[in-house]
């Protein structure tokens, strides 16, 4: 559950909770590409740095640049579902809106990883991406993330490369239906392998908590 007094913005972050978060810009053209920044620090008084394409540095980096057409697509779906999470904690719902979006660093990395899957996919597949996407436990986001962003997670230089490649490939050319969908069986083993990596040998959990906070 959040803490008492909390205050959060956008889609669940709180500088209280955790300066890091990331971010969606949002352009008022709707011809124009949709920004997506990871960031780790928040000044009460200065707010936050600004994105940047520096390719040595980690605080306001550049993670996908989205075609508008491209972000449209998944923008309702990830309202859904990361409302969905943040009313099972009790955090008010977010709302995507013109200009700055913060999101809290977890649902950020979500999100970067559907981004990743089809920012040079075939419009045609993004439906498959979300539905891949949906099949995976929060856990199982979170370290595709963390794997793609240390070898390939610069918005222009780590594009169509590596990790990234993977993940196009995986989330937009393995074809599921709504009655019959399981996840890739790479998935479960990458999953399995970061878990006995972080925690002493045991089964694994297939259900996950959902939870999104630090």
């Amino acid at each position: 559950m959040p803490h008492t007094g909390f205050k959060y913005e956008g889609f669940g972050f709180s500088p209280r909770e955790s300066a890091h978060h990331f971010v969606v810009g949002i352009p008022a053209s709707n011809r124009e590409d949709v920004a997506i920044s990871e960031h780790f620090t928040f000044d009460a008084i200065e707010g936050r740095g600004q994105p940047t394409f520096g390719a040595g540095q980690n605080d306001g980096k550049l993670r996908s640049i989205l075609a508008r057409p491209k972000w449209d697509a998944i923008a309702d779906e990830l309202r859904v579902v990361f409302n969905r999470r943040l009313k099972e904690q009790g955090i008010k719902a977010g709302r995507w809106k013109t200009g700055v979006n913060a999101v809290s660093r977890l649902l950020g990395k979500e999100l970067a990883l559907l981004a990743w899957a089809i920012e040079d996919a075939d419009p045609a597949l993004i439906p498959t991406a979300i539905k891949n996407w949906q099949g995976l436990v929060p856990e199982e986001r979170w370290w595709l993330f963390t794997m793609t962003a240390a070898a390939t997670g610069h918005a222009v230089h780590g594009r169509g490369h590596g990790w990234r490649k993977a993940i196009r490939y995986a989330l937009t050319e393995n074809p599921v239906t709504d009655a019959t969908y399981q996840p890739s069986p790479m998935f479960r083993l990458v999953a399995q392998d970061d878990e006995s990596s972080a925690e002493k040998p045991g089964k694994r959990k297939r259900k996950s908590s959902g939870k999104i906070a630090s």
